[in-house]
Formats: C-alpha cells, structure tokens, sequence
C-alpha cells in the first residue's frame, strides 16, 4: 500500500512538472524561433491576434524593415507584416511608398500589445508614428483590423 501511494505521488508530481513546461504559454518569442535572414527558414509565418490567425511576411533585417510594406498592393483580411528587432525601443513607422492604409501594433518582448495607431494613410507621409513605451516588435495590418477584432492595449499576441 505505502509503496502504491509513493508510487502515485511521484506521478502526480512528474504530472505536474510536466504540465508547467508544456502549458499553453500565452507568448512564444518569434525571434527566438526563427530568423527570416535562415537560409533554412521562411520568411513567413503565423500569428495570433484577438483569437484570428493572421499569416506575417517577416521583416527583421535592417533592409526589411526599411522597405515594409512600401509598394505592395494591400493585404488581406488574414494577412500582415511583422517587423522583429534585436532589443527593445520606440520604433518610429511613416507611409512613405505606401499605396493603402493600415492599422499598427507595437507589441512587447512578452508578447503585450503597447500601443496602436488606427487607420494610417499614405497621406500622412512624412509623419512618422511611434509607440509611447518599447517595443520589440511591430505588426502591420490592414486598415481596420483593430475595429473589426475589438483588439485592446494589454491584450496578448501569440508571436
């Protein structure tokens, strides 16, 4: 009997262990996962943002990020552009070359979202816009998604 409850104890223990390194983490580091830059990886993948999958072209070279979204068409409904950095700042983001409007997302190294701007058009070019706390990644959307998505400050996305 002892050793049938010693025996369950140390299952329920590994159990528990278990559960805490393989829980649905609320933000897995994009950065840490991959490089666009890998020879062996795609320069695309999937987020996740108020419960909508979104599939990202990455941009986390200087010559990427630069560039953006400059010249595309527009985006679809499921589709965006996130931008990954080496470290944490207020990243700054202008129109310039762009041919459609869109909604930005600065996002924290933990995965919060720190600020959004809505709705920015080619028109505003040379204004640049700029998160009011760091961050270390930004996600280019179209224009409207936060409205549609009901997409708050605070809230988490799944990188």
């Amino acid at each position: 009997m002892r050793r049938t409850l010693s025996i369950a104890l140390i299952l329920a223990a590994c159990a528990f262990l278990i559960s805490l390194i393989y829980a649905d983490l609320p933000f897995t580091p994009v950065a840490d996962n991959f490089s666009a830059s890998d020879s062996n990886v795609s320069a695309s993948s999937t987020i996740l943002i108020a419960d909508r999958v979104v599939r990202v072209t990455v941009a986390d070279t200087p010559e990427e990020r630069e560039r953006g979204l400059s010249g595309w068409k527009g985006l679809a409904e499921d589709e965006g552009m996130l931008f990954i950095f080496n470290e944490d700042g207020r990243y700054a983001f202008w129109m310039k070359d762009m041919e459609f409007p869109i909604d930005i997302l600065w996002i924290s190294r933990d995965g919060a979202i720190v600020h959004i701007e809505e709705y920015v058009a080619p028109e505003t070019y040379p204004a640049s816009f700029a998160p009011r706390r760091e961050a270390r990644y930004v996600v280019e959307l179209p224009a409207g998604f936060v409205e549609r998505r009901g997409v708050r400050i605070g809230e988490l996305v799944r990188l």
